[in-house]
């Protein structure tokens, strides 16, 4: 089934059609240009070009075709299990997996391996693509996460992390010396021009709280403890780079990577969360792996 989405333009300015469409909905805007050329969006009730300018008053309907899944198989992958029962589990996941399937990553995923591992005992509600998937982490972050074996666990973690009741504890290296603790207390949104890009911002953004606390200063870098409040897509990278502390080895939102480091410097070291049949609250730690250990010791000299 189609989904149908209405864009009543208001700007001041005219803009091109193609980047009123990826502006105002979550698609790219290379994707947003494909619709407009496939026939799939109108304006005042019209087809247009994708130069065409949007004037204010206008309507623009934009018809997003269902997506067509692949085929998603399991694979014998090892997995770093730190907790399983009947319900969910709490997985380590390695710097360099992508957690579920998406272009150009439909195998080698976390998904792939615990469809291997689990079976048909995962969750449902994010379709077939992301079995069992609550929550995710990047890439190139290393680190602890909740997978749900059915769609009981699922809702019932969910909820928490709605509620901001989740633990969600993050070590990190960022660029720069930062003495004092702190609180980022700033809404995040998609980027107006890159859409794989997220970044501060008020309009058609959501509250986004990012606690940190100093553990140690090296010669150029901080070693710190964030904690999540709120979970937004990359809010760690956009927060500390917000604030002029970028994270080590983060090419998207900071300097590049730096010497002794492949990706960014990220771990989830901790989660904590009350189990969704026994009430019982559970927290899980994970030591810093040794990419992150490494490169402490190397800028400690």
């Amino acid at each position: 089934m189609e989904k149908v989405k209405r864009i009543e333009f208001s700007a001041e300015f005219p803009d091109r059609l193609d980047r009123v469409v990826a502006e105002n909905t979550e698609l790219s805007r290379s994707y947003a240009v494909k619709l407009i050329e496939s026939g799939f969006v109108t304006v005042g009730g019209k087809l247009s070009d994708k130069k065409s300018a949007v004037k204010a008053g206008e309507t623009v309907v934009v018809n997003i075709p269902e997506a067509e899944e692949a085929e998603i198989l399991p694979e014998n992958i090892p997995l770093d299990i730190v907790y399983e029962d009947g319900d969910l589990l709490v997985v380590n996941k390695p710097k360099g997996m992508v957690v579920h399937p998406a272009a150009g990553h439909y195998s080698g995923t976390l998904v792939n391996a615990l469809m291997y591992h689990c079976g048909g005992s995962l969750s449902g509600i994010n379709g077939e693509i992301r079995p069992g998937i609550v929550h995710r982490i990047d890439k190139d972050t290393s680190g602890l996460l909740i997978v749900a074996k059915n769609d009981f666990a699922h809702l019932g973690l969910s909820e928490q992390i709605k509620e901001h009741s989740f633990t969600r504890e993050y070590q990190t290296v960022v660029c720069g010396c930062i003495k004092e603790n702190g609180t980022v207390n700033a809404p995040i949104g998609r980027h107006n021009t890159d859409r794989k890009k997220m970044c501060v911002k008020e309009e058609n953004s959501r509250e986004a709280v990012t606690h940190y606390f100093v553990i140690r200063n090296y010669a150029g870098y901080t070693h710190l403890s964030v904690r999540l409040e709120t979970g937004r897509t990359h809010q760690i990278r956009v927060h500390l780079s917000y604030i002029g502390h970028p994270v080590a080895g983060d090419e998207v939102y900071g300097n590049g990577k730096p010497k002794w480091l492949c990706g960014q410097c990220l771990h989830a070291g901790k989660i904590g969360f009350i189990h969704p049949r026994t009430k019982k609250y559970m927290e899980f730690s994970s030591e810093l792996p040794e990419y992150f250990t490494k490169f402490l010791r190397e800028i400690e000299k």
